[in-house]
């Protein structure tokens, strides 16, 4: 079997930090993650249904949430921090879903981490841009993205 050459450990650190820094520098922008050489493409928050919930979810969240919630999505393994298995909210809250805190998350984000920042985009900012001038329709994404997340709950 042959071992890895110095050239490609090092292209292979280097493609980690490289998607960090891109992560940290892009988080409103959707990525797309291939590794033999990590290729990064960027692309702008698309649009979705504001009526569906589980649309947004599946493309703003999955990618680090995880289809299903549990917090292993595909770029989970680059995060500094695991994301939050959305599905215990409930569990982990005395058996009641926290829909006011989740709102709150999405619309304000998470607080800043002591030694470095949060890798949750603030997702308020994003979801208002793609409805610039109608605030119903706004607060009716948040909405609908919590009320999917709670929707995913364990029993």
């Amino acid at each position: 079997m042959d071992q890895p050459t110095n050239n490609s450990r090092r292209r292979s650190a280097r493609c980690g930090k490289l998607f960090l820094a891109f992560l940290a520098l892009s988080l409103p922008l959707a990525t797309l993650v291939t590794c033999q050489d990590k290729v990064i493409k960027k692309a702008p928050i698309q649009q979705t249904d504001a009526s569906s919930g589980k649309a947004m979810y599946t493309s703003y969240c999955a990618a680090c949430h995880g289809t299903d919630g549990k917090g292993d999505g595909p770029a989970s393994s680059e995060l500094k921090v695991t994301p939050v298995n959305l599905t215990l909210l409930a569990k982990n809250n005395h058996g009641e879903f926290p829909s006011e805190h989740v709102w709150a998350v999405l619309h304000f984000g998470t607080k800043a981490r002591a030694h470095g920042t949060s890798d949750m985009p603030i997702w308020g900012d994003l979801l208002s841009a793609l409805e610039p001038n109608d605030s119903i329709k706004q607060e009716l994404r948040i909405s609908n993205l919590v009320s999917y997340i709670k929707s995913i709950q364990a029993k």
